[in-house]
């Protein structure tokens, strides 16, 4: 089975994200897969999963935004900024209100700065951050900024919660502990629910449960094609004869195939069998011409 795409996995809490790319290619018998933003055994939730040659991708989409649906928990500050950590100190004084709680989670809208946690996958002269924390080593870290495109806070069951939607490179679990500093009682990450990535979300999602029942022929009508992940890219059908020449890395003038764009401009590129690549256009010798820059097939 010729196996491409994208296939949504809903993670469960507890579980590695490795545990969805075992299954995968257990799957489909496949070697080339690889997941776009891992999730804390604590995290459940949107795990878009490249099957195949739509590995390719996988820095693009880690560069899109993503919606979490995050409990936070007043009054309690951890080494790991989430409940699973070691306990650093706990408030005695009377919890804020949840008007209060809001109006301080709404003021971290927009452009903030944030210091990466210590329990991370950031490196560090080659050693992750996580694997220095728990050996107890603490080190500084460079502060980084990062865009929250919408916070909006909730109160659900007596339990104070955050929906909100980022710019890659956000920790929610730091946002929580910095609304809880600002706050002035502190406060961890409770629990935290990945709604999408990008245009993925939990609607196309399959969980692991699902997924581990299913056959492969099963399991590959729940892929979705590579293009989709380009969907906002204008679509160009290449000619037979300049998609061999594309194919084999040349670079083609714009004006010999008919193609409208301005320099900078990408395309999605069909031919005989249907998407194959992504194309750039570029100046070349004073002269626009559609480059190769991603090549699937």
């Amino acid at each position: 089975m010729n196996v491409t795409g994208i296939f949504v996995v809903d993670k469960p809490v507890g579980a590695p994200s490795q545990a969805a790319i075992t299954q995968l290619r257990r799957t489909f018998d496949l070697k080339r897969v690889g997941h776009c933003g891992t999730l804390d055994p604590l995290a459940s939730g949107v795990l878009p999963v490249m099957l195949g040659s739509a590995t390719r991708v996988c820095d693009l989409l880690m560069d899109h935004e993503k919606t979490y649906t995050a409990g936070i928990r007043l009054g309690l500050t951890t080494d790991s900024q989430d409940v699973t950590g070691e306990v650093l100190s706990r408030y005695d004084g009377t919890l804020p209100s949840f008007e209060q709680f809001r109006a301080v989670a709404e003021q971290f809208l927009g452009e903030i700065e944030q210091v990466p946690p210590m329990y991370s996958a950031l490196k560090k002269n080659g050693q992750k951050l996580v694997d220095l924390a728990r050996k107890g080593v603490v080190i500084e870290r460079e502060p980084r900024k990062v865009f929250i495109r919408s916070i909006r806070a909730y109160e659900e069951d007596g339990a104070f919660k955050l929906d909100v939607c980022c710019s890659r490179g956000t920790y929610i679990r730091t946002l929580c502990a910095d609304i809880g500093e600002k706050l002035g009682c502190g406060a961890c990450m409770e629990s935290l629910r990945r709604t999408s990535v990008g245009q993925f979300d939990l609607s196309q999602a399959v969980t692991l449960e699902e997924l581990r029942s299913m056959t492969a022929e099963q399991a590959a009508e729940k892929i979705i094609p590579v293009d989709k992940v380009f969907s906002d890219l204008p679509a160009f059908r290449l000619p037979a004869f300049y998609e061999k020449l594309y194919r084999n890395g040349e670079r083609i003038a714009v004006k010999k195939i008919g193609m409208h764009a301005l320099p900078g401009e990408k395309f999605r590129l069909y031919g005989e069998d249907g998407f194959y690549a992504i194309g750039e256009v570029r100046t070349l010798e004073e002269e626009s011409r559609l480059c190769p820059m991603i090549l699937f097939k």
